[in-house]
């Protein structure tokens, strides 16, 4: 576990361009596609890679 300041810190690390989030790869799933949501994520499991969920508009 990270102490709770850490969001913080890792905040203010990317404000001040000091930790370049670039090479991160976010792919994107609707609240529909949960299931290929967990699918893409086992596969995709890699650092910089990043399956998200995203709330209904």
């Amino acid at each position: 576990m990270y102490p709770r300041t850490a969001n913080v810190g890792m905040i203010r690390l990317i404000t001040a361009g000091a930790l370049d989030l670039g090479p991160e790869h976010v792919t994107r799933f609707d609240l529909d596609h949960v299931n290929d949501a967990v699918t893409h994520a086992a596969a995709h499991g890699g650092p910089f890679e990043r399956t998200i969920r995203m709330p209904r508009p």
